[in-house]
């Protein structure tokens, strides 16, 4: 199932990640794309606070993966922007994580399509200047209704 969203404020977006949050399960897979500037850390971070984790929330961008305990389940945020490919998730050791306890939220993943679990959740943010600065267009393909 595809969900079309719209929102017009950062908090709206921080919102959107806190109720998938909530809903988050155990060895779900959530793929985070979009350019730079979308929102992206501010969904996480909304994200991370459904999950209870009350401790700051900013992009891995040159560590690749922080890992967040503090919460209802385990959060793993990747942010590949930085993969060259994927034998360097390899190294990384993805699969404990990925296929692990926890939830892995993972920034710019189409950039290792290839290693992404065909179930993964799939949430795409764009903008549109035309209808202001701070809207957004959230595509969510693969989340399924609880």
């Amino acid at each position: 199932m595809i969900n079309l969203i719209e929102t017009d404020r950062p908090e709206a977006t921080w919102e959107l990640g806190r109720r998938l949050g909530e809903q988050a399960v155990k060895g779900q897979v959530i793929c985070l794309n979009g350019d730079l500037g979308v929102g992206k850390t501010v969904f996480t971070q909304g994200f991370a606070d459904g999950l209870g984790i009350n401790e700051p929330v900013s992009s891995p961008t040159f560590t690749i993966l922080q890992i967040y305990e503090a919460g209802r389940l385990p959060l793993y945020h990747f942010d590949v922007y930085r993969i060259g490919d994927a034998e360097e998730m390899e190294e990384i050791g993805y699969e404990d994580y990925f296929f692990g306890g926890g939830v892995c939220l993972i920034e710019w993943a189409s950039l290792i399509e290839e290693i992404l679990p065909e179930q993964a959740v799939r949430i795409t943010i764009e903008k549109d200047l035309e209808k202001g600065f701070d809207y957004r267009r959230i595509t969510i393909d693969g989340l399924e209704e609880r």
